[in-house]
Parts: C-alpha cells; sequence; structure tokens
C-alpha cells in the first residue's frame, strides 16, 4: 500500500498505538477507563457530567479510542484499521477519513447509550470508530469484493459478510477476556451504520470540484 495515500490512517493508528500501549506500560488501564472512557450514565441529568472527572463526558468518545484493554485488543483494532482505513482513505481523502473516525466514535457511543443508558461500566476501545471505516470500505469496495447472492446486490453480501467478519473477531477477543474487554455491540453497530451512511457523501464531499 502506499501510505503517501493513507497518511490520516497511519497518523491516527500511531497515537492510538502509543497512547494504548502507555496506558498498559504503566499500569494505568483502570484509571483511563474511569478517567477517559465512555460511560453512559455521566449522562443522566441526575449526574453532575464532570465532577471528578479529567476529561469532559462530551469528549470522552473520543478519548476511549485511545485506551485498550490489552495487547491483542489494541492489534486487532489497529489491523482493522490499517487495512480499511487506508483503503478508504484513498477514495475519500484525508480529511474525509478523518470525519468518518470522530463521527464513528460519536456514533458508537450513541449506539452503546441507547443499549444501556444507565450503565457505569466504561466504554474503551477503538472498535467502534474504527466499525465506521470498516462499513465505509465495505460500501466503497463492495462491488468488486463480492459477487450477488440469492438476488441480494454484491454491495450488501459484501457489506454483511465484512461486518459479521468484524463483529465475529471482536466476540472472540472478549471471549478470550484479553485485557477484561467486553463487547460493546451497540457501539459496533452504530459506528458502522455511521460508516455506511457516510461513505457516498463522503466521496462526493472530495471529487465535488472535480
Amino acid at each position: 500500500m502506499d501510505w503517501s495515500q493513507a497518511r490520516a490512517t497511519a497518523t491516527i493508528t500511531i497515537v492510538t498505538l502509543v497512547a494504548s500501549l502507555l496506558i498498559l506500560a504503566m499500569n494505568l488501564l483502570p484509571e483511563a477507563a474511569v478517567g477517559g472512557g465512555f460511560i453512559p450514565l455521566r449522562f443522566d441529568a441526575a449526574v453532575p457530567p464532570d465532577a471528578g472527572f479529567p476529561v469532559p463526558a462530551i469528549l470522552t468518545p473520543l478519548t476511549a479510542t485511545l485506551i485498550h484493554g490489552g495487547f491483542a485488543h489494541v492489534a486487532l483494532n489497529l489491523l482493522m484499521l490499517v487495512y480499511c482505513g487506508g483503503q478508504a482513505e484513498r477514495a475519500v481523502g484525508a480529511r474525509g477519513i478523518v470525519l468518518l473516525y470522530v463521527a464513528g466514535a460519536f456514533a458508537a457511543a450513541l449506539g452503546q447509550y441507547l443499549m444501556d443508558p444507565v450503565s457505569h461500566v466504561p466504554m474503551i476501545g477503538a472498535s467502534g470508530a474504527i466499525s465506521a471505516v470498516v462499513g465505509a470500505y465495505a460500501l466503497l469496495y463492495g462491488q468488486r469484493r463480492a459477487q450477488a447472492v440469492a438476488g441480494v446486490s454484491a454491495d450488501v453480501v459484501h457489506v454483511l459478510w465484512l461486518a459479521a467478519a468484524w463483529i465475529g473477531i471482536q466476540l472472540l477477543v472478549g471471549l478470550a477476556g484479553f485485557g477484561g474487554t467486553t463487547i460493546a455491540i451497540g457501539a459496533h453497530i452504530g459506528g458502522f451504520i455511521a460508516g455506511l451512511a457516510l461513505a457516498r457523501p463522503l466521496l462526493l464531499w472530495r471529487y465535488r470540484g472535480a
């Protein structure tokens, strides 16, 4: 892959890797998860949103992407980001991939909030934001990666297969118990939907003046 066409993906990957490894190496995971993870209960009107927390609640969907439950957790997430993000960035450009990733992080947080709005368990990891990248990649490259099945278009088949594979990988990580990670299903769904919704608008936005 020509990384000159995927510099934003490379930057996101490096920043996430460095932050996650530092937290793990310094044994700061519990403090980081509570302080920077996304906690749905913090958005309850009865709870002071920022009392005693180092990061404002509204920013935690982003800071949560820099915190991972273990080395396998961060490695699997970033492998998917490198592949799908690099390909998607070639289509939507650097600004497009950054917008996609950020929107995916917030969509993932919203998805998890809707699943359990009173949860006090921190959601950590970049998989929700990466789900948006995976969704966009599936839509942008689906036609040449899959074949129509039983009247279902190649685009839809590719999206479904990639979504199933991505969620399956995350489930295996959770079942293996790497770093005590749990699977935020709502986050994966929210991020993936955001990626599907934004892929073509971002593509059109990049080439609107062409």
